[in-house]
């Protein structure tokens, strides 16, 4: 009853604001596989998609590197897009939210950059389909790198000599007709070499390398794909594994908290979009907008608190999690899920919910498994020699 009343009121808040649309992940450009330099990295993931208007060169690269480290690129100075995905820290930052210019906080937590390049969308809510137009959000997003426009960047690589060969070379523009398109598609050839697979568990089940797993990460994986059901969103194909279904899901993260307020917040969100708002700009700078999820984007209701499955690789690296980051450690997520989407075992969950969220009756120790397992998703490039032998 609820839930209904809750639908009844949302629906009739919405009814002059909503406009069709679909909540399936937008599909990627065309493209056509390429391999990355490192093909160590390989093992255990699909062919790499190369979009067909952005094709990758070792020069192009190079450029997107220099970019993606620079801080001119922000209104203090001070922040580049390494801010936030640090090359040392698996390409995020550490932070439940990050932190953008002046130290400003926004809502959500910086997912990693590796093997970003295999999303059917990016951002928590997928609000963009591919690394070319993330790129360009957080430069003028004003709790990120806080420029008022892309103007401001084209200035800088106009002017700056060594920017301005290298983009004649890579893209053969010149200074006037070179675009924020061509700084982001350079961001985002870079972004695609930051490929890892290599992880024990792909060595075991890839290669059927029976001791590249410990005893309790094989009890985990068995967990995880069975009473677990972990593999129902992070998914596991027969030839590669990128531990997500690309899709969104309810998990009874955040939006618990401003459940009482959603047909308000749904509402004022909508006409704020109807005025020419910008999504981005409004989830990042209002912590209760933020927990509305890929409705967001969308306009759809069942997609209200839904938030984008994240690759578990190298999950061990990339704490605190969720969307808010408001879990610590792997065991809370694992609590979390075993309590059926509650941090506290008979807590309400929330009436937006998605239907494969319920209790799973795990042990301790199970959980103790499930968390050794993610471990094992941690690529050999990045596993710290305790890690690496430990596993072994």
């Amino acid at each position: 009853m609820r839930y209904t009343l809750l639908l009844t009121l949302i629906l009739a808040a919405l009814f002059t604001y909503r406009e069709a649309s679909t909540a399936a992940p937008t599909k990627p450009a065309a493209a056509n596989p390429q391999s990355v330099p490192d093909k160590n990295n390989l093992l255990g993931l699909p062919p790499l998609p190369i979009p067909a208007n952005n094709p990758q060169t070792p020069a192009k690269i190079a450029l997107g590197d220099k970019l993606f480290h620079d801080k001119r690129f922000s209104v203090d100075g001070a922040v580049s897009c390494s801010k936030c995905h640090d090359d040392k820290q698996a390409f995020t930052d550490g932070l439940p939210v990050s932190a953008g210019h002046h130290g400003l906080t926004g809502t959500r937590n910086a997912p990693t950059v590796l093997n970003a390049a295999f999303n059917s969308s990016q951002f928590w809510d997928g609000r963009e389909p591919d690394l070319e137009g993330q790129a360009k959000q957080p430069l003028i997003n004003p709790v990120e790198h806080g420029l008022t426009n892309h103007k401001q960047v084209l200035e800088i690589v106009r002017t700056d000599p060594g920017y301005l060969a290298t983009f004649q070379t890579v893209f053969d523009v010149s200074a006037k007709n070179l675009t924020i398109d061509h700084v982001a598609k350079a961001i985002a050839s870079f972004e695609r070499t930051l490929i890892t697979g290599n992880a024990p568990f792909d060595r075991y089940y890839f290669n059927g390398q029976s001791d590249a797993m410990t005893a309790a990460q094989i009890r985990g994986f068995e967990l995880f794909a069975g009473q677990g059901r972990c593999v129902s969103c992070h998914s596991i194909e027969q030839d590669h594994a990128l531990f997500t279904d690309g899709r969104f899901h309810n998990i009874g993260i955040g939006i618990t908290q401003v459940q009482q307020d959603i047909p308000r917040l749904a509402q004022a969100f909508l006409e704020a979009k109807n005025k020419g708002s910008q999504v981005d700009v409004m989830v990042l700078t209002d912590k209760k907008s933020s927990e509305l999820g890929r409705f967001a984007v969308t306009d759809e209701l069942s997609q209200i608190g839904a938030f984008k499955t994240p690759t578990l690789r190298n999950i061990e690296l990339t704490a605190p999690y969720m969307h808010d980051g408001s879990l610590l450690t792997l065991k809370e997520v694992m609590v979390h899920y075993n309590n059926g989407g509650v941090n506290k075992a008979g807590e309400p969950v929330n009436d937006f919910l998605s239907g494969g969220i319920r209790p799973l009756n795990l042990t301790d120790a199970q959980l103790d498994d499930l968390v050794a397992f993610m471990k094992a998703l941690t690529s050999s490039k990045y596993a710290s020699p305790i890690t690496a032998q430990a596993a072994n």
